[in-house]
């Protein structure tokens, strides 16, 4: 062990010495092979074959396809963010709500309520409800009544709730279609240009047709975000509904009992 660490500590100098008379040469070959990286990342970053050759080359049925995915893909990202926020704000007045059934009277309990919030809507058209029990709506069981005008409630909340998710499916259904559409429409273009140069070699065939199938990639990149957050969306839907479902349940049967006491 002892000999190891005398051999170690010989070494070590020298391998200092190697290292430092090699920088000089080691910046030298940088410094020569400089040029050709620059060209190379030059190259690369003018790449015939990229986006930006896609959008030059392209006619106005191509640009309008692709302007009409960005659009979808911006609308989907946009109702993805709103929506969550929306359900977010809906969980956290779900929570604020339960401060409704420690009040001593339903009116008491409504006015605690904020007034965007959903609950505060039930709340009021319960009370409606009962104020309308009159004349030809008299005739109806105030029990029915008054489980209708919830109920109608509900539908409301439940119909704005799924404002934007329509988009969304129609995004994930129709984009790949899309997409496709511009691809096809591409490849006509590639297939007409080859024909009328009398040319099929690879690098003539190569550019128009990876230039066309980049618009099927654009459909699908699309479509899944649309699809995925569709799903997560709804799901999350279902969740903050079945809350304020059992709010309506619940405030149905605190204010028949009200009535009847």
């Amino acid at each position: 062990m002892v000999k190891s660490k005398s051999v170690f500590r010989a070494w070590v100098p020298a391998l200092l010495v190697a290292l430092l008379s090699a920088v000089p040469a080691v910046a030298q070959t940088l410094a020569a092979s400089a040029p050709a990286v620059a060209a190379s990342v030059a190259e690369v970053g003018a790449n015939p074959y990229g986006f930006e050759a896609l959008w030059s080359g392209s006619d106005l049925v191509a640009k309008s396809v692709l302007v009409l995915l960005f659009l979808m893909s911006a609308g989907s990202w946009y109702l993805l963010v709103v929506k969550w926020l929306e359900q977010a704000k809906m969980g956290k007045q779900a929570v604020a709500a339960q401060a409704f059934w420690s009040a001593n009277t339903v009116l008491e309990g409504t006015q605690a309520l904020a007034a965007d919030s959903p609950y505060r809507y039930l709340a009021d058209a319960a009370h409606t409800a009962i104020q309308k029990h009159q004349g030809l709506m008299g005739h109806i069981p105030v029990n029915d009544w008054l489980a209708m005008g919830i109920q109608r409630a509900v539908d409301r909340i439940n119909s704005n709730t799924q404002q934007g998710l329509a988009f969304l499916a129609t995004v994930g259904s129709i984009s790949p279609f899309v997409g496709l559409f511009g691809t096809v429409w591409g490849i006509y273009h590639a297939l007409t240009a080859i024909g009328m140069s009398g040319q099929a070699s690879i690098d003539k065939v190569a550019g128009p047709v990876g230039e066309a199938l980049i618009m099927t990639a654009i459909g699908l990149a699309v479509a899944v975000p649309a699809v995925l957050a569709y799903n997560w969306l709804v799901r999350r839907n279902k969740a903050v509904m079945d809350e304020v479902r059992a709010f309506g349940s619940d405030l149905h049967a605190v204010v028949l009992g009200t009535i009847k006491a």
